[in-house]
């Protein structure tokens, strides 16, 4: 059976961040509404907003590490 959104889980958990955190900041839905958005295989649309957000957490984390 195929994992709906394999590539999207992969990165939030690789991230360091909560799915909570993602669905949150993203879309302002609770965890549980994102985990059953994840169910169906999202648009690239969304996707993107997702990697975005992802990106800018790291650039922030990084930034703080540095600075």
């Amino acid at each position: 059976m195929k994992r709906t959104n394999k590539d999207v889980r992969e990165i939030i958990e690789s991230s360091g961040l909560k799915y909570w955190q993602v669905a949150t900041a993203v879309f302002g839905i609770t965890d549980s509404n994102f985990s059953r958005k994840l169910r169906s295989e999202l648009p690239e649309k969304e996707k993107q907003k997702i990697y975005q957000f992802i990106n800018e957490c790291k650039k922030e984390r990084k930034e703080r590490l540095n600075g």
